[in-house]
């Protein structure tokens, strides 16, 4: 299990940035070469099913997922379920003491390939935190 984290402050209410980061299908507007839907359930509720779309053209992956928490407006949880991406992750978004807020963005993964995928995940996990922080400002920047 390897796991990544990253952090990103906004300017908007922890209220407003949990709408927008719930708000599965507007994910495309601030998730690089993703768009998600809902499966299964109201997507706003434990027990409901996602699933995303990830990369361009035959270079892209669908990854399903399970919403396992729901903690309106400060945390949601999913397992990711599918055959690339497995695992939990898991957003908080935290009241900052001067306004705002802080958005935490987790990953707890299993890497494939046993060796040769940890070894791997030492040049994909610092690229993948580049790309979620660069995913999370773009998300703040959308809130406000």
């Amino acid at each position: 299990m390897e796991s990544l984290s990253v952090t990103v402050d906004a300017q908007a209410s922890p209220e407003r940035v949990f709408a927008v980061l719930t708000d599965w299908p507007r994910h495309h507007e601030w998730m690089l070469l993703t768009r998600a839907w809902v499966v299964a359930g109201d997507g706003h509720s434990r027990g409901s099913r996602l699933a995303a779309a990830t990369g361009v053209g035959p270079l892209s992956f669908v990854d399903t997922m399970d919403v396992t928490g729901w903690r309106p407006p400060h945390e949601v949880e999913v397992r990711h379920t599918g055959r690339v991406v497995r695992g939990v992750g898991r957003f908080h978004v935290l009241p900052r003491p001067c306004g705002g807020s802080r958005i935490i963005w987790e990953e707890h993964l299993h890497v494939p390939l046993g060796l040769a995928g940890r070894i791997g995940w030492r040049v994909a996990g610092p690229v993948s935190a580049i790309f979620l922080r660069l995913c999370l400002r773009r998300l703040a920047a959308l809130c406000v």
